[in-house]
């Protein structure tokens, strides 16, 4: 029992000492721009079974009706490349809570709906949208996003016949202002 005493008193002022230490050289000194861990995002790409195509709404649903098989508006997906990629480029004072992000989405295939079903890799085009946010606190975030117009790629930025919806893609182009809520923690196995 002294022995378990003598532990716990010599653990608990070993925990005293280290929390009288001064802060690390990342809070009160070291670099102001881009600190360790400065960038960080995520990749996906995803498969869209037959019958299930994402629709970057640039072809009417019925472009089938325009030349069947054939018909110049097949852009229908099969394939979607999208990422996320955040930059917090101050390591200290207030500006630390500062961000920038960007989140493109590549989208590729050679559809037509209850008409053509394919695997081709053709690519269609992009959207994207960037913006900047700040940390608010307690998991809050406050944002300010651009959305820009989706742009086609290669032979499909042009007319594509009756079934060509336009330009605006899925959603036009907009700006947004926005508070986002982090919760929960997930913890490695």
């Amino acid at each position: 029992m002294k022995h378990a005493i003598a532990i716990l008193i010599f653990f608990a002022a070993a925990l005293t000492a280290t929390a009288q230490q001064k802060p690390t050289a990342a809070v009160d000194g070291g670099r102001l721009f881009f600190p360790r861990n400065f960038i960080w995002g995520y990749s996906q790409f995803d498969v869209a079974p037959p019958h299930n195509e994402p629709d970057p709404n640039l072809c009417a649903a019925n472009a089938g009706d325009f030349g069947g098989r054939n018909a110049p508006c097949n852009a229908f997906a099969r394939y979607l490349l999208s990422g996320y990629v955040e930059v917090r480029p101050f390591a200290r004072t207030q500006l630390r809570r500062l961000f920038f992000f960007g989140a493109p989405t590549f989208v590729f295939g050679k559809n037509i709906p209850h008409t053509l079903y394919t695997w081709s890799p053709d690519a269609i085009g992009w959207e994207r949208s960037w913006g900047a946010g700040i940390e608010i606190g307690r998991g809050f975030e406050m944002r300010v996003t651009q959305h820009f117009l989706f742009q086609r790629f290669g032979a499909r930025d042009r007319y594509l016949g009756p079934a060509d919806l336009g330009l605006n893609g899925p959603w036009g182009r907009y700006n947004v202002i926005g508070v986002r809520k982090y919760f929960g923690h997930r913890e490695a196995d």
